[in-house]
């Protein structure tokens, strides 16, 4: 069995697949098998994964596309590793990625640790540090952080198997499923934290910036939360932690019934 299962879910991503896929099969770690999940692309993404012979790949494909949380969870239930780790279809890894993670999670009691991510554009030129990813490395500081925003690049992170099969990925997450799997994680008293040296390029692409950009995001951080926080009292868990998300959501419901206003007078 491998030490690790990387899994890297691909939906029409011919442009940066190649470049994503090697820098995993050039990890200074190799005890891998990489799960390549084909959500039902229409681009040439089958025939790139498929012109690879290397035997630590395992590909598997989606008839139809379903959307991330489904091939997240599907890639879970069929890895063989001890540790999962994910990657995205236009990110880079950075050679000691896994290596680094591995050494860490084999020394310290730890659910989930995450790198830091060195940002670039479309064309690979890097862009100004995620500041929140920049200042928020311990687990202290990720627990009081992460109520109020999320502040871990899921691409970066690696856990126990067991930490991912037992917190599944939530269907109505979406766009938001890493953030909730981190807060009940955290409600758990379990605990999150992150190499402070960048082990990952992080693509921000145009068509991810114009999304956000017409999106409320104030509204879009309080359902999140308030979804989070109704199944914590489905299942009668609501504690300190819980009470602090509370709070959040009900500034960020706040905040965006004010950036709605300015918007409306400002027309």
């Amino acid at each position: 069995m491998p030490e690790v299962s990387v899994i890297l879910p691909v939906y029409n991503g011919e442009t940066y697949l190649n470049e994503a896929i090697d820098s995993i099969l050039a990890q200074s770690f190799t005890d891998f098998e990489l799960l390549l999940i084909n959500d039902g692309s229409t681009d040439s993404s089958e025939q790139i994964i498929l012109s690879y012979s290397d035997p630590r790949i395992r590909y598997l494909k989606n008839e139809k596309n379903k959307g991330l949380i489904y091939s997240l969870n599907y890639a879970v239930s069929e890895a063989k590793g001890k540790y999962i780790a994910r990657m995205d279809a236009d990110d880079i890894a950075l050679p000691q990625r896994l290596e680094k993670q591995v050494q860490h999670l084999r020394q310290k009691n730890v659910a989930v640790l995450a790198t830091r991510v060195n940002l670039i554009d479309a064309s690979g030129n890097p862009l100004p540090d995620w500041q929140a990813d920049k200042s928020n490395i311990t687990f202290k500081e990720i627990k009081k952080y992460l109520p109020l925003n999320n502040c871990l690049a899921h691409p970066t992170v690696m856990a126990n198997a067991d930490i991912f099969k037992r917190y599944p990925y939530r269907e109505n997450q979406k766009y938001s499923e890493d953030y909730d799997v981190w807060l009940r994680l955290l409600a758990k008293g379990l605990q999150i934290e992150k190499l402070p040296e960048p082990l990952l390029l992080h693509r921000i692409l145009p068509t991810s910036a114009t999304r956000f950009k017409k999106i409320n995001l104030f509204l879009r951080l309080a359902k999140v939360k308030f979804r989070f926080l109704a199944a914590q009292v489905k299942q009668r868990h609501f504690g300190k932690f819980e009470s602090v998300v509370f709070v959040h959501a009900c500034l960020d419901l706040l905040k965006a019934a004010g950036k709605q206003l300015k918007s409306h007078f400002s027309k």
